[in-house]
């Protein structure tokens, strides 16, 4: 009995602090308030009989923190002041505070809250075209499509005169105008859907149909236009009798738009009237060799005060018809020979009414905003919409390519060194398209996704970078013989201008994904800093007691979902339930990684580029991730899909692995950097968050779109296939066909082969003495020899005589003038 009462006494202390280490790990883990964490406090004591002196010790700060008016006086209050005195917080500048105000947060958040609301996530819309656009979609965006000759324009420079007749006619330059005002009042799903299927007619002309919907004149007078303004310029922007251009960039200003050096000055005429004198000097700007109404981004000045405001007024967006004296539009740039018009515009002492300002003189200093906020919607759709009907093209091309192209008699796309490529063309492929929509239906919700477009724009064209590459690889002599039938090289050679254009991706990976986000998708960093800017101790003491909170949830539920790799994340059932376990994981690990960040390096965060680029991976691959699963739901969750959907995920989250190990490797903070490169770095790569997809799936999913039929359709959808036998895309589908009908024939004359009945050699050999012996009927050979011809016309390219090559050389060389 003495023996039994010791062994329980041993094993009490050991009990109770298991039970406490529960308890409070659960707290955590749930983010309860700090009420609940007195109550639970106060109980242990009780319940073990704690001293006075202990509840002395931990009773009373706990009644401070829980008693707020006592809180700020005693602690908050102190907090701030040194805070403020060792500069730890960023200061943000007025430039910033509007980039970091303008737009909205939306499932960004959510993957930054470190507890992501999926039931939430599952009701957030997957968007379709209304029947409306779809008939515009088969229609006159068929149309247009069939009437575009990539190769030609490429020669010539520009889109033919009935391109651009017909863009004007059918009103492809006002897609986002409204009807009201002569628009075709397109939602952003049916704009993107535009955009991707013309970009797999040709990256030229859709830069010309997407420019004039995106940032620019159409999209910021729709929004910040006075009423006389729209009434005015909008039904002529619709049908193209005015051609816009935005002027940006500057010499001296590239991604730093507000280093801007172009000026208005604001003076009253000679007739009393108020105008603005306007000095500018742009480059880089698409479409002003052709542009009827610039778009100009300004610093305005108003020395005389005439509007009120003072004499600064900041940047302001200015509306210049082209024709006014002293405007200049330059000569072409040559963007990679790509044929769009973009070219430089400058213009001195230019004077127009400050009725001209958007917005009216009340728009005056407006414009950081305005650029901001259309520049997150536009971010979101047309870069994006450009690099998937890109990557949908890729995989088609490819994946019939792979199929008739064969070597040592067999299929290219049968060798596990092209099935590499090929599978991340599909894989990704499901993916971009997944995001695409995903995005869309955020802004078709009135929400300017600002972090989001920013995921969107980067991640969208670098994947479209790296898939281009793969097809060139995969196609080879194909791919760099260039002409009328070449389907890759026009759009490699494209590709750094989307890379470039919108914000360069190298800064908008390393400051603005994860920069913005930071501070915009934070529950509390934003109000901390605004609070501590306007010296709110109030406001501060509720969103540091708040942050302190959140990172304690954070910790806990990292560390616990990290042990039980997302088991116990609650999380929806369903064919994917365990990539929501990992998004559950991955979104808690990169919540508390953040504030770990901003806490350990403050205001010089910003300058850790390579480390805040990790950052957005994170956060990048995330977003990714919870596009594809979405998309998943949104299509039924059909088993045809799972393999897509796993290789996809499994390369997302295996990205995310990579970000993580990149930042433990070098948090280079004192004693954090021993801890995350000793015992994290390795419990990380021991507990890894998943793996690069396997070569079997990748198998499968290649076996899959070497198939013709519904599954590879539906995984290439929007691709513009002309009905001309001759088009090179026609060409590809049919040998594509074909030889797959053929695989069974195909197939028995291997085997023939490789039991000596047949010899090796030319097919038609084959052919002749497979009837004879009876391998095959004389209607299939028939079969054979159709594919054949087919197939053999498919893998030809262009050659060109030495004038047609030397002509052809010299017409490239002179585009842009």
């Amino acid at each position: 009995m003495l023996e039994t009462y010791g062994m329980l006494s041993g094993i009490a202390p050991v009990l109770s602090c298991l039970i406490t280490i529960t308890a409070y790990a659960t707290l955590g883990f749930v983010g309860a308030g700090l009420l609940w964490w007195t109550l639970l406090t106060f109980a242990i004591f009780w319940l073990f009989e704690f001293s006075i002196f202990s509840w002395a010790l931990v009773g009373v700060p706990l009644l401070i923190f829980n008693i707020k008016p006592l809180r700020r006086a005693l602690v908050s209050s102190s907090i701030v002041g040194l805070l403020k005195k060792l500069k730890i917080l960023p200061e943000i500048s007025e430039t910033e505070k509007v980039a970091l105000e303008a737009g909205s947060t939306w499932v960004d958040s959510e993957l930054f809250s470190g507890k992501p609301n999926f039931d939430q996530m599952q009701k957030e819309p997957y968007t379709k075209v209304s029947e409306e656009e779809l008939r515009f979609m088969n229609n006159q965006v068929d149309t247009l499509c069939q009437m575009a000759d990539d190769w030609e324009m490429h020669k010539n420079g520009d889109v033919t005169p009935e391109v651009w007749e017909y863009l004007k006619k059918e009103k492809f330059f006002g897609m986002i105008i409204p009807k009201k005002y002569g628009g075709l009042g397109f939602s952003a799903i049916a704009n993107s859907e535009t955009v991707s299927k013309i970009s797999s007619r040709s990256t030229a002309l859709a830069v010309n149909v997407m420019v004039p919907n995106s940032l620019g004149p159409a999209e910021l007078l729709s929004h910040y236009g006075t009423e006389s303004q729209k009434k005015y310029y909008l039904p002529r922007l619709a049908v193209g009798e005015e051609i816009p251009c935005f002027a940006l960039t500057e010499p001296t200003a590239g991604s730093d738009a507000g280093a801007i050096q172009s000026t208005g000055i604001v003076f009253k005429g000679d007739d009393g009237k108020l105008y603005v004198r306007l000095t500018w000097n742009k480059r880089y700007i698409t479409l002003a060799a052709v542009s009827t109404l610039l778009g100009l981004a300004i610093k305005l000045e108003d020395p005389e005060n005439h509007l009120g405001k003072g004499r600064y007024l900041g940047i302001t967006c200015v509306l210049v018809p082209a024709d006014t004296k002293g405007v200049v539009l330059g000569k072409r740039h040559n963007p990679m020979g790509i044929p769009f018009y973009n070219c430089p515009t400058s213009g001195k002492d230019v004077v127009v009414s400050v009725d001209q300002i958007i917005g009216g003189p009340s728009g005056a200093g407006r414009g950081w905003q305005m650029l901001m906020e259309c520049l997150a919607a536009g971010r979101a759709i047309s870069l994006p919409a450009q690099a998937t009907g890109g990557t949908k093209k890729l995989a088609m091309v490819t994946s019939s390519y792979a199929s008739f192209r064969k070597q040592f008699g067999l299929s290219i796309g049968r060798f596990e060194g092209i099935e590499e490529p090929l599978a991340r063309i599909f894989g990704l492929t499901y993916l971009l398209e997944a995001s695409r929509i995903f995005t869309c239906g955020a802004v078709d919700q009135g929400i300017k996704p600002s972090v989001v477009s920013a995921i969107a724009k980067y991640n969208t064209t670098e994947i479209n970078r790296t898939l281009t590459n793969d097809a060139m690889d995969i196609l080879g002599g194909a791919a760099i013989s260039r002409g009328p039938r070449n389907l890759v090289a026009n759009a490699y050679i494209g590709l750094p201008i989307s890379i470039t254009v919108e914000g360069a991706n190298i800064l908008t990976r390393s400051m603005i994904i994860f920069g913005q986000g930071a501070i915009r998708c934070h529950p509390f960093a934003y109000q901390e800093l605004k609070a501590l800017s306007e010296n709110d101790i109030a406001a501060f003491d509720q969103a540091f007691w708040g942050h302190v909170g959140f990172v304690i949830r954070n910790f806990v539920r990292a560390l616990l979902l990290s042990i039980s790799r997302g088991y116990l994340a609650k999380v929806p059932n369903g064919l994917h339930k365990k990539y929501y376990r990992k998004l559950a994981w991955a979104s808690a690990s990169f919540a508390f990684m953040s504030d770990l960040a901003l806490g350990t390096y403050g205001g010089g965060l910003k300058l850790r580029e390579k480390l805040t680029g990790r950052y957005a991976d994170v956060l990048s691959w995330m977003y990714l991730a919870l596009a594809t699963i979405r998309r998943f739901e949104a299509e039924g969750q059909k088993k045809e899909h799972m393999a897509f959907l796993e290789w996809s995920l499994d390369y997302s989250f295996a990205r995310i692995q990579d970000a993580f190990d990149g930042i433990y490797q070098n948090f280079d903070a004192p004693v954090l950097k021993w801890i995350f490169r000793g015992p994290v770095g390795l419990w990380s790569r021991i507990n890894r968050i998943n793996q690069e997809p396997s070569d079997k799936l990748g198998h499968k999913i290649v076996d899959l779109m070497l198939q013709p039929g519904d599954l590879r359709d539906s995984m290439t959808p929007g691709v513009f296939v002309s009905p001309d036998k001759e088009d090179s895309m026609n060409r590809y589908e049919a040998a594509f066909k074909l030889t797959y009908e053929c695989g069974d024939i195909y197939r028995q004359l291997q085997k023939a082969v490789r039991k000596k009945r047949l010899p090796k050699g030319p097919i038609d050999v084959q052919l002749e003495k497979a009837v004879k012996e009876g391998i095959i009927t004389q209607a299939e050979a028939e079969q054979v020899k159709r594919a054949e011809q087919v197939r053999l016309d498919a893998i030809q390219v262009d050659s060109f005589s030495a004038d047609h090559y030397h002509t052809g050389l010299m017409e490239q060389s002179a585009m842009g003038g």
